[in-house]
């Protein structure tokens, strides 16, 4: 495996309650229309991980599909949209808690670029628009916002680097 997916998946395994992923996505109050936005910026700060690259306990995927409304089971079906952040949502409802974003390879914000709007889901309008939508009709399910932003990010600067143990001056210290 690749170490950066090494990596996210030995931190899943100190926040199994957790999803754990890479691309970052966040959610905001739009009182000038008075209801939640959804956002893909760049930013520190961020609410939810797409779940198309994460690790998340299975217990979730059962209530997933056995406990969500069959309703909003077919409005995700039917836009073929959402249902990373039905899952956000999901988990963030059980655990009060967020999920946690490692960081990943720049070329992948790079390549998500560099797509543009030829063939980029990310770049149409409705894309968006569908995901402001579910935010609303999900927290209208819960009856409130689940979701919780965070700050926190785990980077895997030193993970599995032979160079660096080499530069420890106490180098069995893990053996302890």
């Amino acid at each position: 495996m690749l170490p950066q997916v090494d990596f996210a998946f030995i931190v899943w395994q100190s926040f199994p309650e957790r999803i754990v992923g890479y691309p970052a996505r966040s959610h905001y109050w739009d009182s000038s229309r008075s209801r939640w936005g959804y956002t893909s910026k760049w930013t520190n700060e961020y609410s939810m991980v797409l779940t198309g690259a994460a690790f998340y306990h299975r217990y979730y995927h059962y209530l997933f599909t056995h406990y969500v409304p069959a309703g909003l089971l077919t409005m995700v079906d039917r836009m073929a949209n959402c249902e990373d952040i039905l899952m956000n949502f999901l988990v963030s409802a059980v655990t009060k808690q967020p999920p946690i974003k490692v960081t990943q390879k720049k070329q992948y914000k790079e390549t998500m670029m560099s797509q543009g709007s030829k063939s980029s889901r990310w770049a149409d309008p409705d894309h968006f628009a569908q995901r402001q939508s579910c935010m609303n009709a999900f927290s209208r399910w819960l009856g409130f916002m689940p979701l919780v932003h965070s700050q926190m990010r785990l980077d895997p600067v030193l993970f599995r680097d032979q160079v660096s143990i080499l530069r420890k001056k106490y180098r069995d210290i893990e053996r302890l």
